[in-house]
């Protein structure tokens, strides 16, 4: 008897992502395709409180492609959540209709606290139950989750993604020293008012951002996010990536092993997000994870407790 097949579709503010996986007799899915493309969805969206034209039918032709995959490969229930730009934007109605009209799906706007838990149960699933803060990086929105043996001790979302940071800052190429501060500062800000990280909780990086910073500073070429998956990245790593992509223009990172040449323009934000996290948590290390929100989103639609 063929198993079950279920997917999930993260629509984030700079990437769409897809898991279209099989459901053993244990519970346990086993991936048969995982498809991320950026589409950019959320730019300019922290200045004009609107999704541009062209962003929603780009993006609606990636999800509509990423259905049709995932029900040919058999996939009867397909989740799909739609996190920072359309829950920022005011025109969140032409995107719906775009994502109904090519792929016959409507998407679930999730908080950024949703966001959190997914990210969570992703990390817990593959890394074990003990205490973990668990820090997703989009392009529009930082979220944390502090938890222990499947509970959720704290979880918050910060309007603070690589892409809105960038837009919000960053206006030269290089960008120059003060535009450099006026990231980290606001980002100090913020995340003081994070709680204390517990001595023994493992830090995890989940999604694209953590996974580029890791193959950009280990130099794994080509990309491979599988070979950056459950590996530890010292923050000095982090600390020194981030400070090498501040100073080179974006056509001069693009050329790095390991750089996704579309997140050229906005890692050196993610890599300073990622940073500073790391700062205020007091950490050595963070673990990184290619599964995100789409898996967490897996198990919790689909799962054994489904």
């Amino acid at each position: 008897m063929a198993l079950p097949v279920f997917a999930a579709i993260d629509i984030g503010t700079n990437t769409v992502l897809l898991v279209v996986a099989e459901r053993g007799a244990d519970g346990r899915f086993t991936p048969l395709v995982e498809r991320a493309e950026i589409t950019r969805l959320g730019k300019g969206v922290d200045a004009s409180g609107l999704l541009q034209a062209e962003n929603i039918t780009r993006t609606a032709d990636v999800v509509g492609r990423f259905a049709t995959e995932a029900r040919k490969l058999g996939a009867k229930q397909i989740a799909c959540v739609a996190t920072s730009a359309a829950r920022d934007a005011k025109n969140g109605s032409e995107f719906f209709n775009a994502i109904a009209q090519h792929a016959q799906l409507e998407p679930e706007i999730i908080s950024g606290d949703d966001e959190a838990q997914f990210a969570y149960l992703a990390a817990e699933r593959d890394f074990g139950s003990g205490a973990k803060v668990v820090i997703d990086i989009g392009g529009g929105s930082t979220e944390f989750v502090f938890g222990t043996n499947g509970r959720v001790a704290f979880r918050r979302s910060f309007d603070l993604g690589s892409v809105r940071l960038t837009e919000r800052h960053v206006k030269h190429d290089p960008p120059t020293n003060s535009e450099r501060d006026a990231v980290q500062s606001e980002l100090d800000r913020a995340f003081a008012a994070l709680p204390a990280r517990e001595p023994n909780a493992e830090v995890v990086g989940v999604a694209g951002t953590a996974t580029n910073v890791f193959t950009v500073e280990r130099g794994v070429h080509p990309y491979d996010a599988s070979r950056a998956h459950g590996q530890l990245l010292s923050r000095g790593e982090v600390e020194s990536c981030a400070e090498r992509l501040w100073s080179l223009r974006v056509d001069d990172r693009k050329k790095l092993p390991g750089m996704v040449a579309e997140r050229a323009d906005v890692l050196a934000t993610g890599a300073m997000i990622l940073a500073r996290a790391l700062a205020a948590l007091d950490a050595a290390a963070v673990r990184i994870s290619d599964r995100g929100v789409r898996w967490g989103l897996l198990y919790a639609r689909f799962g054994e407790a489904a």
